[in-house]
């Protein structure tokens, strides 16, 4: 008897990104991998945003365009509707890697609480620009994160039973918080040893990136304390300064 296999609700935030949303979905639409519900929340666009994607109404599990209060808001509006066996977040301007991805994802092993992998990052012109400047871990733990973000949100499938609602105290590194709250409880993670996903660069955290490194210094300073967020900054500067 086949197993089944697992529900996966992939989530896109937009806000006015006429120019993006549809590359976005048919990355999600496009997978050989059938059982996905995609979910679409966005914030209210003016630019045509919700005309692209009324296209693809009838493929849909849910869309709303509706005001609200910031990114992780609507976040939270995806998952309050998911009901998958997995989420992931795949927001507008990025992109499953490839059409067989989910595929090669699930079939890496079974039932892990969360499915890791790589990210490229390209640019407007969807051009490469290589991985992100920080690498996966080979393993990852939620002690991973000490020095920062380095697996993006976007490239990491996580069990809905431990995805909890984002803080919206935070506004801009608030993803490093969730990641961080369910490493700690996740028991089996898997790393893909593969890209996942594909990053449109220039998102609102490097628009804004001092309010989103003060953040996410003190989102690192609740998980691992003072004087070692201090250290660990210390050696996240000087390699920032040796690689200039």
């Amino acid at each position: 008897m086949q197993k089944e296999k697992p529900l996966l609700s992939v989530i896109t935030i937009v806000y006015n990104d006429a120019k993006h949303i549809e590359r976005t979905m048919l990355s999600v639409l496009n997978q050989t991998y059938k059982p996905i519900q995609y979910i679409i929340i966005d914030g209210a666009s003016t630019d045509g945003t919700v005309d692209v994607i009324k296209k693809y109404q009838d493929n849909l599990f849910y869309f709303n365009s509706e005001p609200d209060k910031g990114i992780y808001d609507a976040m939270n509006k995806g998952l309050a509707v998911a009901t998958g066996d997995y989420v992931l977040f795949m927001n507008s301007g990025d992109e499953i890697y490839a059409l067989d991805t989910v595929e090669k994802v699930f079939a890496c092993a079974d039932g892990a609480d969360i499915y890791y992998g790589e990210t490229l990052r390209i640019n407007e012109k969807l051009e490469s620009l290589g991985p992100r400047k920080h690498l996966i871990p080979e393993q990852f733990s939620w002690k991973s994160f000490k020095y920062g973000m380095n697996v993006g949100h976007q490239a990491i499938y996580v069990k809905r039973a431990l995805a909890q609602p984002y803080d919206l105290q935070y506004r801009l590194s608030g993803d490093i918080d969730w990641i961080l709250k369910i490493a700690k409880k996740a028991k089996h993670i898997v790393n893909t040893q593969m890209y996942v996903a594909k990053f449109l660069e220039g998102g609102a955290s490097k628009q804004r990136h001092r309010e989103s490194l003060k953040e996410r210094y003190l989102i690192l300073q609740k998980y691992y304390g003072f004087w070692p967020n201090i250290f660990n900054h210390f050696i996240i500067t000087m390699k920032s300064i040796l690689k200039k």
